[in-house]
């Protein structure tokens, strides 16, 4: 019988190699399900920009504020991606000047989308008539909350930046519903 030297039998057994390998597949199957979960979770941060998006026109490009304002007229609200990707209303005021707020194109009744009717210079939800003024606020039900608002601001690019709207609806005088 041959006898078998100690540099020819591996320092790690079969068995401990394959409990070893079996525990590695489980925590690694574990983590890549927990993953998602996890980041479901907690929150992103907002970054740098102070959580502002730029509004995108009907094709996805960047709304330039000087092209968008010679090809509108005072009274307009023309429709833009706004925050969340929810169509938001940049409203051209009097002045031909862009108003420092958007308004959130959502029905607040059963999230339809709420066209601008121009004639009737107000927002008309066709889905169950609800109706919103000029700015937003609700005016006929059954929608029982007006229109989201969200700040639009133009950076120095020239483009429009939405952001998040905390402060006082100005057109209630009370604390915004959608924050």
């Amino acid at each position: 019988m041959s006898q078998v030297s100690s540099t020819d039998v591996p320092n790690l057994g079969r068995r401990q190699f394959m409990n070893l390998l079996t525990f590695g597949t489980i925590t690694g199957v574990a983590a890549g399900a927990l993953y998602p979960i996890v980041k479901y979770f907690i929150p992103p941060s907002a970054g740098g920009t102070g959580g502002g998006v730029t509004a995108k026109d009907a094709l996805g490009n960047d709304v330039i504020v000087s092209q968008f304002l010679t090809s509108h007229n005072a009274g307009d609200r023309t429709l833009a991606q706004g925050l969340k990707g929810d169509p938001t209303y940049l409203v051209v005021q009097e002045d031909k000047t862009l108003a420092n707020y958007g308004i959130n194109a959502v029905c607040t009744h059963l999230g339809c989308v709420v066209p601008w009717n121009a004639s009737e210079e107000k927002f008309m939800c066709p889905c169950h008539g609800s109706q919103y003024n000029a700015e937003g606020k609700v005016v006929r039900g059954p929608a029982p909350l007006s229109l989201a608002l969200a700040h639009a601001n133009v950076t120095d690019n020239d483009k429009v930046v939405f952001s998040t709207w905390t402060e006082t609806d100005f057109r209630t005088g009370e604390e915004p519903w959608w924050s």
